[in-house]
């Protein structure tokens, strides 16, 4: 069975990972196909923004844990690498990234859904940095999980090892929308599709100048965004959405 799914709708590029029967545990083919999944729609112009999904009953319960056992260090440190290369290809795509998520997204699944530019989840859903409650450590989904949280909490969280409620996790900021059981699909194709309605031009320079200035002193951050805006304004989308709006009518995008 193939470890991950693509499928176009609209224009929305879909990445399903499809080990169901395993909750959907990132081994070596889910990991290689995810970031491979990601790639292919990142470079599909008919692709205006990526749902990841899972299928089955959760989205994502962290790393398959039976790699472990007899390797060495080095062997460990590139097995790593690639469950967590997921963040960079994301964070690198100029896309809008949506995590739909069902069930329970543990350990890397909690990661993936911090790693995501958006999520959206399901009533019921639950979330988790759970590998300390079996000896491990969400170590890599600390880094996404920082960034969407802050210390105290990513801290609380994989100390812990404790499970959020969507609600919660709504509340922290984790995820965007919770939505009620039974309409996660429709909930996110519709999201989806709202932010494909916007310039695929502006949300390409914009992510990629939040991303340029997220981790920048705050001075340089400024400049960074003021360089990058004033580029933005001498595009045809910018001027085609202005006159758009002055003139009350729906904009036609030149970019692609």
């Amino acid at each position: 069975m193939t470890s991950v799914l693509l499928q176009k709708k609209e224009e929305v590029g879909y990445v399903t990972l499809n080990r169901p029967e395993a909750y959907n545990t990132f081994n070596i083919p889910l990991a290689t196909g995810l970031n491979q999944g990601l790639r292919t729609m990142e470079e599909d112009p008919e692709v205006k923004v990526v749902v990841i999904a899972g299928a089955g009953k959760n989205f994502c319960t962290g790393i398959d844990v039976n790699f472990l056992g007899d390797k060495t260090e080095e062997e460990y440190l590139e097995w790593v690498r690639l469950m967590e290369e997921m963040n960079l290809t994301i964070a690198g795509m100029s896309k809008p990234v949506v995590a739909s998520v069902q069930g329970i997204a543990v350990a890397n699944g909690i990661g993936l859904v911090a790693a995501s530019d958006l999520a959206i989840a399901e009533e019921g859903a639950r979330f988790g940095a759970t590998a300390v409650n079996v000896g491990l450590f969400c170590m890599g989904p600390a880094v996404p999980l920082l960034k969407t949280l802050g210390r105290k909490k990513t801290l609380e969280l994989i100390m812990l090892g404790e499970l959020l409620d969507s609600g919660e996790a709504l509340r922290l900021g984790l995820v965007n929308q919770v939505v009620p059981e039974g309409t996660l699909e429709e909930a996110t194709h519709a999201y989806a599709l709202k932010l494909a309605g916007k310039s695929p031009l502006a949300l390409r320079m914009g992510k990629e100048s939040f991303y340029r200035m997220e981790d920048l002193p705050f001075a340089e951050a400024l400049e960074s965004t003021n360089v990058d805006f004033a580029r933005l304004c001498t595009t045809e989308d910018a001027l085609e959405g202005v006159e758009a709006f002055l003139n009350k009518r729906k904009p036609v995008w030149k970019m692609k």
